[in-house]
């Protein structure tokens, strides 16, 4: 009893703790999207499309990235992983807003294209250092996750732990759209984030085993490592045959690319499609604040709905959700001209209701499927198959507002959405698998 009751309490530190972290790295990314209008305000002569290009490139950076860490973060300590990356993150926002300086002192100007090129380009790497260290963020979060709660409780606790993204990037969304400064943009945040690397170290711990409490049991088909082969051929050979070459971590991959489209067209743009709309830029922050609000309040919901109700197939409700989803879209298409922002505010968030869903269990089927032992091996793939999304959201929707305006997105979106729910779809029967007593 004594012990249930400790790794209880654990248990809840470990997903709230975590959440709190990784909505830390939310502070260090999603800031970026609230600078770019105050620094085109500065800055005319750098467009939307290569503020796009530099988002496609980073996302392409980062979804690479969170496929190396995945792999990396089933063998290493989760804490000191988090850590590592959150740091990088933060120095890298501080020296964002060095960016001006640091054109000036390579191109010796201080205006006129060499200047605006070398901002471009200070900007570029910078973004793409930040987003390589962002991919240290969740399969470290996924790796906790995945050791402390049993698969038939997965789809509700990672759910809950799923609101760290809405969280975070609510609270960003909030400061960001209240900063005037394009500089403050990253050192704001930055310094928050700061705070969270410290938090990070205090409070979180890797596995039970290192707070002396028993494992999860095993679950059919787990890897079971032996001493003499730790880090060897045996988890190789595993790894590959279970996730790599795994036809439903694929379709679960590419279904996760739909839903990412259809969520960065509206994160990364949102902010200047609803300031060209008419909203200002503290409206237009809380408007997409909103929207993560009823994606958290979704993901909640969608857990607890694929525990208790579909027996934890989560598939079932992706496939649902990702429906509604696209009917969504297809008002918004419609109602966008009415000049009636609650409207169009109340089916935004409907839609992010619903696209939060499968954003947070589309991972969760993937660790059942593979067990905890390869699981942010899995979520890896996951995430990087959702990152070649910003080869679409980055610079070729940035260059399809420059030419023809925000009006056709939705409908774009909605096709984007229709094809997610066809995917999903295919794998509707997936039984999850079943605890194996040790």
């Amino acid at each position: 009893m004594q012990t249930k009751k400790s790794f209880n309490y654990w248990q809840w530190r470990v997903i709230v703790c975590s959440m709190i972290g990784y909505a830390m790295f939310y502070f260090v990314r999603k800031n970026f999207s609230f600078a770019i209008p105050l620094i085109q305000a500065n800055y005319p002569d750098i467009t939307k499309a290569q503020f796009g290009a530099i988002m496609s490139a980073g996302g392409i950076i980062y979804g690479i990235s969170k496929l190396i860490n995945g792999v990396i973060s089933d063998r290493t300590n989760a804490r000191w992983h988090l850590v590592l990356g959150l740091s990088v993150c933060v120095i890298v926002n501080f020296l964002f807003g060095f960016s001006a300086k640091l054109s000036t002192a390579i191109t010796g100007a201080v205006d006129g294209p060499d200047f605006v090129g070398g901002f471009v380009l200070v900007m570029s790497v910078l973004y793409i250092i930040n987003q390589i260290f962002q991919g240290c963020g969740f399969a470290p979060c996924n790796h906790l996750m995945v050791n402390w709660v049993p698969p038939h409780e997965l789809a509700s606790k990672m759910s809950i732990w799923n609101m760290s993204h809405s969280i975070g990037a609510f609270v960003a969304a909030v400061i960001c759209g209240y900063l005037t400064d394009w500089q403050l943009c990253f050192w704001v945040p930055a310094t928050i984030s700061l705070v969270g690397v410290f938090f990070i170290i205090v409070t979180l711990r890797d596995t039970p085993k290192s707070v002396g409490l028993p494992e999860l049991p095993k679950v059919e088909g787990e890897f079971e490592e032996k001493e003499e082969g730790k880090g060897g051929k045996e988890f190789t050979k595993f790894l590959i045959q279970r996730v790599f070459l795994n036809p439903i971590i694929w379709v679960l991959a590419v279904t996760d690319l739909f839903v990412y489209i259809v969520r960065f067209a509206i994160l990364d743009w949102g902010p200047s499609m609803l300031q060209e709309m008419g909203l200002s830029p503290a409206l237009s922050g809380w408007t997409v604040a909103i929207f993560e609000v009823a994606g958290c309040l979704g993901m909640l919901v969608a857990g607890i709905v694929s525990d208790k109700f579909f027996k934890s197939r989560s598939q079932r409700v992706c496939a649902i959700e990702m429906a509604l989803v696209a009917v969504c879209l297809v008002v918004l298409h419609f109602i966008q001209d009415w000049n009636n922002p609650v409207l169009f505010l109340v089916v935004l968030s409907l839609a992010g209701f619903f696209l939060y869903g499968p954003q947070a269990l589309l991972g969760v089927v993937a660790s059942n499927e593979v067990s905890k032992k390869a699981a942010s091996s899995a979520v890896g793939i996951i995430g990087f198959m959702s990152y070649v999304s910003t080869l679409i959201t980055g610079y070729p929707l940035g260059k399809f507002a420059d030419s023809f305006g925000w009006h056709p997105i939705f409908i774009l979106m909605s096709v984007v959405a229709v094809i997610g729910f066809v995917l999903i779809v295919s794998i509707w029967n997936l039984k999850p698998k079943s605890n194996v007593q040790e």
